[in-house]
């Protein structure tokens, strides 16, 4: 019997066909089919799968019942039986029936996007926070693909023989894939509550953080070691990290930052792994100044900094304070890959592996996230201003005159512009 769609633990590697449908819809949106299709190709084989051929059709519009046209379909069935094929791979994502029309004509294994997508994060977690938000995921894509799609799923009842045994498997299937998200949602409910704690007394205690975010690949993990030497997993693969990782930076002040590396975005992030890793995700729009990495090297740069912003845009971290970093300098060529944007106040060109470039960043970071310099000439007996001083910034000189100190401070802009008012009234002229 063969394997079913859901069944991610395969001990044998897939023999896989990749099939992209590019409609006028899809031509009309943002999303670039030539690049996804790439991507599918990536992401096939960081799911283990060997990647036998591709096949692509413009259509008008998507098949209500096969996706593809049937046509298409007689093809590709040609096609995975001259290759010996075990599994085809859809760019898009599919309905529960689509799955099991082209199960039942082609008799391969049928996975999508988003299903290839949430198996590789399944491999790659780690953390009991991972596992818990890839699980939601997995199981929010799931339910609404149960066989039968929500036919006789009701109690058989109704009058005499009519009585039935009660409920059918698939609905106690439903049921149990429902409490077990509600189960999960509770579960990360309160690690968005530990995270906003943990957020509120590092804010408290003055520590700024960073956030590196950018298209998967971009080189985000290395980054994050050079910086600061963490022992963190490398790899040039799709979603190496998926479980984010916060190291302590120390800038040419001397004074330090958390650093944390998030999941790499990518076109058509699955919605439901978007919602799954909301918690981890709010990092983001926490962060004190956020680190765009662009893979410079990347013939489709320009479309992958369009998906990091609209994502970003989504999660509400449009706004916040960035500095572009295009990384892997040293494997960009002007001629094969179009000149870079200019440069510019909040725009870097760096290698990861560059002593003099990281030292760049750590000023540009450290420049980002310092405001003007002031003096402050507050009483001595105002202990709640003092310590406020101190909270808002860097004090660099303190001078007793009488009953009065003045403190010289290197503000911080985002914590000044959120308590600094109060020290207004109090600014040396």
């Amino acid at each position: 019997m063969r394997q079913s769609t859901y069944d991610t633990d395969n001990e044998l590697r897939d023999r896989a066909i990749l099939v992209s449908l590019v409609t006028t819809e899809v031509k009309r949106g943002d999303a670039d089919p030539e690049l996804s299709l790439q991507e599918l190709v990536s992401l096939a084989e960081t799911a283990g799968s060997e990647v036998l051929s591709t096949i692509t059709q413009n259509k008008e519009t998507r098949d209500p019942k096969w996706f593809i046209g049937k046509g298409k379909v007689e093809e590709l069935r040609a096609v995975a039986e001259e290759l010996g094929a075990t599994t085809a791979i859809f760019d898009q994502e599919l309905s529960g029936a689509q799955v099991r029309n082209l199960e039942a004509a082609l008799d391969l294994k049928i996975i999508d996007r988003t299903q290839l997508i949430l198996d590789i994060f399944a491999q790659r977690a780690k953390t009991r926070e991972g596992i818990i938000q890839v699980e939601l995921a997995q199981l929010s894509y799931l339910l609404p693909r149960l066989s039968g799609q929500g036919k006789n799923l009701s109690r058989l009842g109704g009058g005499i023989g009519t009585r039935g045994p009660g409920e059918t498997k698939l609905e106690t299937d439903r049921r149990h894939i429902r409490d077990r998200i509600n189960d999960l949602k509770t579960v990360l409910d309160e690690v968005v509550r530990h995270r906003t704690l943990h957020r509120e007394r590092r804010r408290k205690s003055g520590v700024q953080q960073v956030a590196l975010v950018g298209y998967t690949n971009a080189g985000k993990s290395t980054l994050l070691r050079e910086l600061t030497r963490a022992d963190v997993y490398v790899e040039d693969q799709l979603f190496a990290t998926l479980d984010p990782t916060s190291r302590s930076l120390e800038l040419p002040s001397g004074k330090e930052v958390v650093l944390t590396d998030t999941v790499g975005f990518i076109q058509n992030l699955p919605h439901d792994l978007i919602a799954a890793f909301r918690a981890t995700l709010e990092e983001v729009c926490e962060a004190d100044l956020v680190l765009h990495v662009v893979d410079s090297s990347s013939p489709m740069r320009n479309e992958q900094m369009t998906v990091v912003d609209k994502i970003l845009s989504e999660l509400g971290a449009a706004g916040k304070p960035q500095l572009t970093i295009f990384n892997k300098i040293d494997k960009y060529n002007p001629d094969e890959l179009g000149v870079l944007p200019a440069k510019g106040q909040d725009v870097l060109e760096i290698s990861a592996f560059s002593a003099d470039d990281l030292l760049r960043l750590r000023e540009m970071i450290q420049e980002k996230m310092t405001g003007d310099t002031r003096t402050f000439v507050l009483p001595a007996e105002r202990g709640d201003l003092i310590a406020l001083a101190y909270r808002t910034g860097e004090v660099t000189s303190q001078e007793v005159d009488g009953d009065m100190l003045r403190l010289t401070v290197e503000l911080n802009k985002q914590d000044y512009e959120v308590h600094g008012y109060k020290l207004e009234a109090f600014t040396e002229q």
